[in-house]
């Protein structure tokens, strides 16, 4: 599954998570089997190309969600973690917030 959370700058699986106006990069991390595969980093979200993105991580739940709602992707917020690592840990384990409407 793809996951795509937006990011400070873009480093590795230390970056942290930024919001949507301040964000520098896109993080596109490929996860299988409760694992991190891969994690790509992209200025613009339209140089990722047709993949399917199954879930977006935002670091709020007053950021503009219904873009990526539109585009079938299920919307997260984090809790408390701050880089990709802490985030998708959370994630293994449910504990990220889902956005609904």
């Amino acid at each position: 599954m793809l996951i795509l959370i937006p990011v400070e700058s873009p480093s590795d699986i230390s970056s942290k998570i930024a919001s949507l106006s301040n964000k520098q990069a896109w993080a596109l991390i490929r996860f299988e089997d409760g694992e991190i595969r891969s994690v790509s980093f992209y200025e613009d979200r339209g140089l990722i190309g047709d993949e399917w993105i199954d879930f977006i991580i935002l670091e709020n739940k007053f950021e503009n969600y219904i873009d990526f709602m539109n585009e079938g992707m299920m919307v997260l917020v984090k809790r408390q973690e701050e880089t990709i690592e802490e985030i998708m840990e959370a994630f293994k384990f449910k504990e990220l917030d889902e956005i609904g409407l």
